[in-house]
């Protein structure tokens, strides 16, 4: 432990219309003669033009696609056990699934997002969230594995994460719900004011992908939802829906929705960046956990 300072579901339809199709002449050859068959097929021996990285959800992990044929590639483990080839139950990997709360062989998983130079994709790292037990995984893009999980702590539901900067010098992890920050013992009613919703930039090494947690920005303890980092004149910034700005913690269906519009938060990252460098912010107590095959679990 540390302690802090659309293509599935289109060629299924395609399919479908296919099967279906108008009674015209022109479709009457069969399926693979509709453009559309055509447009998706990658004969034998050719490779399709792009790779699809759809995060699993519940399944905890990433799934990779081939664009246009929609062949699924390979499944990586991420955040849970994966029986078939052992992550999580052998003894190599098994310490990359545990949190400051113990072995945690099961996640959340949430917005994949690519490494990037100048704005444009680069191909070396996918980082994605896990909104469970607030968690960011970086996957290589060289083996197509899980190299390094870092836990994101004094936060819960980790949803407005795993989104990078236009030269990959940060990722960022919102809170969706809110929590006491320092943590302490209190009563939910007495939460409105009291709740934090803190932001957490994670910096990137630029050689080895190795994540750091630098800082948190301590906010409101509202819903932080989604996130997404300004680019060419707005780059510097990082903008994070919100909702439930009401901080209520009953019937939220309800109540949470009782204004008529919630906020958005623009910060600037590299401004804050700056005055942490020069001393500049609070730390507070709190352990996470810290695994990667390149790294030492700690």
């Amino acid at each position: 432990m540390k302690t802090i300072q659309k293509l599935l579901l289109g060629l299924s339809a395609g399919l479908l219309l296919i099967g279906c199709g108008n009674n015209s002449k022109e479709d009457s050859a069969g399926a693979m003669a509709s453009s559309h068959a055509e447009q998706v097929y990658i004969a034998p021996g050719e490779h399709d033009e792009f790779y699809a990285f759809l995060s699993g959800g519940y399944s905890g992990n990433l799934t990779v696609y081939g664009l246009p044929s929609g062949r699924m590639f390979k499944e990586i483990p991420v955040f849970s056990q994966f029986p078939t080839n052992g992550y999580g139950y052998s003894e190599e990997t098994k310490a990359m699934l545990n949190t400051s709360y113990g072995f945690i062989p099961w996640g959340d998983a949430h917005h994949p997002d690519i490494s990037q130079t100048n704005g444009e994709l680069d191909g070396r790292w996918v980082f994605i969230n896990e909104n469970n037990t607030p968690r960011i995984a970086r996957i290589s893009l060289t083996t197509f594995e899980t190299e390094e999980i870092i836990e994101i702590p004094n936060s819960a539901g980790n949803h407005a994460s795993s989104f990078v900067t236009e030269n990959t010098e940060y990722i960022v992890a919102g809170t969706r719900f809110a929590v006491p920050n320092p943590q302490k013992d209190m009563p939910i009613d007495e939460m409105k004011g009291e709740f934090k919703g803190p932001l957490s930039f994670i910096s990137i090494d630029q050689d080895s992908g190795r994540m750091n947690l630098e800082f948190q920005l301590n906010m409101p303890g509202f819903n932080y939802d989604l996130a997404h980092p300004g680019r060419d004149k707005s780059h510097g910034w990082f903008f994070f829906t919100s909702y439930n700005t009401e901080e209520a913690h009953t019937m939220q269906e309800v109540n949470a929705s009782q204004n008529d519009k919630d906020f958005i938060a623009a910060v600037n990252w590299q401004k804050l960046a700056e005055y942490v460098k020069d001393g500049g912010g609070t730390e507070v107590a709190g352990t996470y956990a810290h695994n990667g095959n390149r790294c030492t679990s700690q």
